[in-house]
């Protein structure tokens, strides 16, 4: 199984509606990436280690498949109408990590 990690950067006056991001963006991500995603999560961030510093990420989305080749075939063909949604709730630009997993809840 892989895990394509969306990572939001936390920036000092930036903008990302997580509500937007969990109630619409993940339903076109759903709607697009149909039977071949198996799961998703989301995680907002609250903090850092550091007591009193904001979280590195703001938001993270995780997308879980049997293989990166099915990631790329549901992906490819929707590519422009889920990345073309990122500034109805943010205006962070995303950092994209492609994970095996290899241990899971």
């Amino acid at each position: 199984m892989i895990k394509v990690s969306v990572l939001y950067p936390h920036t000092l006056g930036g903008r990302f509606d997580i509500a937007y991001y969990c109630q619409q963006h993940m339903a076109i991500v759903r709607e697009c990436l149909g039977d071949a995603c198996k799961g998703i999560a989301v995680d907002h961030g609250l903090a850092s280690a550091t007591p009193g510093e904001a979280a590195p990420f703001a938001a993270m989305g995780h997308l879980y498949f049997d293989s990166l080749e099915d990631f790329q075939q549901s992906f490819g063909p929707h590519a422009q109408r889920i990345m073309g949604d990122l500034p109805n709730f943010t205006d962070s630009q995303p950092l994209v990590q492609i994970s095996e997993v290899k241990l899971a809840p």
